[in-house]
């Protein structure tokens, strides 16, 4: 697992991009909307966000729109449940 990744998570401003788009996809003009940053602040956001491939974009026109790369997320969640609990034994812990 790549540690760019979890330094891409560590932000809280960009786990509420990723917030914003578990709504629904987004250009990043709409999602710079919803911070109190400068868009050159959200762009660079974005940028790690797509460099750990947690969002995935698609050209419209002159946008680009944003939307979650849920593949990865499944990876995450293996990645956890592989090293710390989902063995054979389901993940319970000795009493």
């Amino acid at each position: 697992m790549d540690d760019s990744l979890f330094r891409a998570l560590a932000d809280p401003t960009r786990r509420k991009i990723l917030e914003l788009l578990t709504k629904k996809d987004r250009t990043a003009g709409e999602i710079a909307e919803q911070f109190p940053i400068a868009f050159a602040s959200v762009s660079h956001h974005l940028g790690v966000l797509k460099a750990a491939d947690l969002v995935a974009t698609e050209r419209e026109g002159q946008f680009i729109r944003y939307r979650l790369n849920t593949t990865v997320f499944q990876e995450v969640v293996r990645y956890f449940m592989t090293r710390f609990g989902a063995g054979e034994d389901g993940g319970k812990l000795d009493a």
